[in-house]
């Protein structure tokens, strides 16, 4: 007996008369937070380095402000296209 993810979820997704835990939004509803939550862990993680790094080396701080934004902004547009896409899979449905 091997473990794969379709067993996992076949009771959240069960279709018909005894439907899933969550159905079809709920897993949306899942997908969605943990899209956000890594997002936004990623940018505090960031953001926590660069102010460690600027106290450090306060004479670089124009430089790791400049990088820490534009990594929060690609950390930003990777979100809003997960998102996107994790919407547009139940709009498809």
């Amino acid at each position: 007996m091997g473990f794969s993810l379709t067993s996992l979820f076949a009771p959240v997704l069960a279709a018909g008369e005894h439907a899933g835990y969550l159905g079809t939004n709920g897993l949306l509803v899942v997908g969605v937070a943990l899209i956000v939550f890594g997002a936004a862990r990623g940018i505090a993680t960031i953001a926590s380095h660069a102010v460690e790094s600027i106290a450090r080396q306060p004479e670089a701080g124009g430089r790791i402000f400049t990088s820490m934004i534009i990594s929060a902004a690609l950390i930003e547009g990777f979100t809003f296209f997960a998102l996107v896409v994790a919407m547009g899979g139940v709009i498809k449905a």
